[in-house]
């Protein structure tokens, strides 16, 4: 059923609005993939805050224009399926590099993070980024680190001073 002017209108406005909040882009091409399988990427993609959409391409191009992923409409070519990041630059390369190792006929052909086009080839970097809690945990980590030294320095000073005179005092019970 062909859509209404109204209709691509609304699609072209959503997808535009998404892609202005997203932090990373991900296309994939789809021919093959049963509704069942799409249905479960689907699921997945929302359990992981991605937005995921099946768009023409002439109302993609028009989505993107004015976006990070405007890099993307020269290479909007056959079905694809669009997927943008909302929480963390990693999520939709994740779902998309699960989804297409559980199934053959799914291809990942665009990437896109920060304005940049990246190759298919690039999805285990942009899949391996840490989520958001990840990263936080990471760097309090890093912060943590001179403070926890300083404490273990600061509390050798009397472990070797208590450690010495234990072996004075047995040195002096054994002499006598």
């Amino acid at each position: 059923m062909a859509l209404t002017l109204e209709e691509k209108k609304a699609v072209v406005a959503e997808v535009s609005e998404v892609a202005k909040r997203a932090f990373s882009a991900v296309a994939a091409e789809y021919i093959g993939v049963t509704v069942e399988e799409m249905t479960d990427l689907r699921v997945k993609a929302r359990q992981d805050n991605v937005y995921l959409r099946v768009v023409k391409n002439t109302l993609a191009r028009r989505a993107l224009e004015n976006t990070d992923f405007e890099c993307m409409t020269g290479r909007l070519t056959g079905p694809l399926i669009l997927a943008f990041s909302q929480e963390d630059p990693g999520a939709a390369a994740r779902v998309a590099k699960d989804f297409a190792k559980e199934n053959d006929r799914f291809e990942v052909t665009m990437l896109s993070v920060g304005g940049e086009l990246l190759e298919p080839s690039d999805i285990d970097k942009l899949a391996k980024l840490p989520t958001r809690d990840q990263a936080i945990s990471m760097l309090m980590a890093v912060m943590l680190a001179p403070t926890e030294k300083f404490v273990r320095t600061l509390n050798a000073v009397p472990t070797k001073l208590v450690r010495t005179v234990a072996a004075i005092s047995d040195q002096k019970q054994q002499a006598a």
